[in-house]
């Protein structure tokens, strides 16, 4: 089972990368948060990773933290979802947001995603609304986790450089504060930078 890549970054597509690791390339399918956040093409990059194995097929996932990798999981495991619906949820939700969207059996929210119709989104919503506890991201993280849009895709980016997800919270934490909520994602994750960095 392959866990995670870390190599150069070769190619980014509409739904897929291509991550080179000691010359062999690796083709990814990803979310379109991930790969809006993943770099520049030719910059080292690390994603974790899971692998689906069908009959006819190997597909390899990618992620930018390890709570969008345990969402693809727990998505996956509902009856109806496959690995692109999943992606397709994690592209219009964070982690977090989609945490909150079950927790409060918000079905309209899960339903915004392609393909996703809302007798799916209520089944998704129902089934893992007991198994949201078990995510990475525990409590006490949560409630220091930034909560907007951008400072999620910061935290993303942060980890896709190779940063733990804890201290990249909590240098975007420290940089959300420091610029406001209305901050951009480009000053978020150049401060978070600095900040982790010190």
């Amino acid at each position: 089972m392959i866990a995670r890549l870390s190599g150069a970054l070769a190619e980014v597509a509409a739904d897929h990368a291509v991550i080179d690791v000691g010359g062999v390339g690796y083709l990814v399918q990803a979310s379109s948060r991930t790969l809006s956040a993943i770099g520049p093409v030719g910059g080292s990059v690390m994603i974790f990773t899971e692998m689906q194995v069908r009959e006819d097929s190997m597909t390899l996932f990618g992620f930018g933290s390890a709570a969008e990798r345990d969402w693809f999981r727990l998505l996956t495991g509902v009856q109806g979802v496959g690995g692109r619906v999943a992606l397709a949820i994690l592209s219009v939700l964070s982690a977090d947001e989609l945490r909150k969207a079950v927790a409060a059996g918000d079905k309209t929210m899960v339903s915004r995603a392609n393909g996703v119709g809302p007798k799916l989104a209520e089944r998704i919503v129902r089934e893992l609304k007991d198994k949201v506890g078990g995510l990475v991201l525990g409590p006490a993280a949560l409630a220091s986790a930034p909560t907007t849009g951008a400072a999620s895709d910061a935290v993303s980016a942060l980890t896709n450089l190779g940063f733990r997800p804890a201290e990249a919270s909590a240098a975007v934490a420290a940089a959300n504060d420091e610029l406001g909520d209305g901050a951009s994602l480009d000053a978020l994750v150049r401060l978070a930078l600095k900040k982790a960095a010190r």
